[in-house]
């Protein structure tokens, strides 16, 4: 995109620090029709740029060998529709309608193992209530290392993989009395971008949000699990986080494999005496945290019951295994 400008430039470019990545051969669903990638465009005037009313999900694609799998594509459509109720945007579109688009898009772009689900509002305006509130759905299938600029991608969990996570008391979850934790939408995540940036710069991963009162929430895209003194597996109650898909996967699979989970209330000093922490999410896993604020956690290697579970989730998005073998989509 250019224009003119005023001043001592004559032109002006908005353009990504990598320009291969526009030029991807990939093709996206935009309301029932496809387009190339690069036309896969937004006017900077659009409600959805201006007043961030753009709600997404996100899926992972494994590519196994009987061939690709979405992961748990029900219960990401489900959040997604949820998201779209709490903020008020109404999709014309019914479930049966873009379950088949999804796996059309999957179909179109082979090799790709991640697909983002997103409903907006295109109109150029500024005002906060659109004056034209038509919602537009865009589904794009890519792969994270290829297509789209990645610092560290996490899409395949893996063992060597672990978390320095920073305990971020000044900025609070997103609070229920304003936009639902449990709506992903993108005006959700801005606050703690500047946060997360300077917990990167300190040497830290990722940081680890709490809420009003002061209880340990969740980081700004993954959910958090703890194994306390007597070998519970405990995560913040529902009504305090996003519902991750992950973080349900992750319920189900410990209640599987015998480990006991419980939801409930956790203060950051817990995090510090508990001997396994660990991080969940679509993109990051099973993501073990090793250390917190510079402190070990528990000996400071990934333990036991982050290993047990990393590599249960990992026998299931491989296809192997009958008793979850429903979560996969194969297109």
């Amino acid at each position: 995109m250019n224009f003119s400008a005023g001043g001592s430039r004559d032109t002006v470019r908005a353009v990504p620090k990598n320009p291969k990545k526009t030029n991807v051969d990939r093709r996206v669903w935009l309301n029932g029709d496809w387009v190339a990638w690069q036309d896969a465009t937004l006017h900077v005037l659009s409600h959805a740029a201006q007043r961030g009313s753009l709600v997404f999900d996100y899926m992972s694609v494994y590519q196994n060998p009987q061939g690709a799998a979405i992961f748990r594509l029900p219960e990401h459509l489900e959040r997604f529709y949820r998201s779209c109720e709490l903020i008020d945007l109404h999709l014309d579109y019914d479930p049966a309608e873009l379950t088949a688009a999804v796996i059309e898009t999957v179909r179109q772009n082979p090799g790709v193992r991640a697909i983002k689900l997103n409903a907006f509002i295109a109109s150029i305006e500024i005002d906060v209530v659109p004056v034209d509130d038509e919602v537009h759905v865009a589904i794009v299938a890519y792969d994270p290392k290829a297509d789209v600029l990645d610092r560290k991608s996490k899409t395949t969990p893996a063992r060597t993989a672990t978390c320095k996570l920073w305990i971020e008391k000044e900025i609070h979850n997103r609070r229920e009395d304003i936009v639902s934790p449990q709506a992903k939408v993108s005006a959700n995540y801005v606050s703690t971008m500047g946060a997360k940036a300077r917990a990167r710069s300190a040497g830290y991963d990722e940081i680890l949000l709490v809420d009003e009162f002061g209880q340990v929430a969740e980081t700004p895209t993954a959910n958090l699990f703890m194994v306390d003194g007597e070998g519970v597996l405990v995560t913040p109650p529902v009504n305090r986080v996003l519902l991750g898909v992950t973080r349900s996967t992750i319920l189900e699979l410990a209640a599987a494999s015998g480990v006991e989970v419980r939801e409930a209330p956790i203060l950051p000093d817990e995090l510090l005496r508990a001997s396994e922490v660990f991080l969940t999410g679509t993109t990051a896993g099973v993501w073990p945290v090793v250390s917190i604020d510079g402190g070990a956690v528990g000996t400071g290697e990934v333990g036991p019951v982050a290993t047990l579970l990393q590599e249960r989730f990992e026998t299931v998005i491989g296809g192997r295994d009958p008793a979850f073998a429903h979560w996969l989509q194969f297109v």
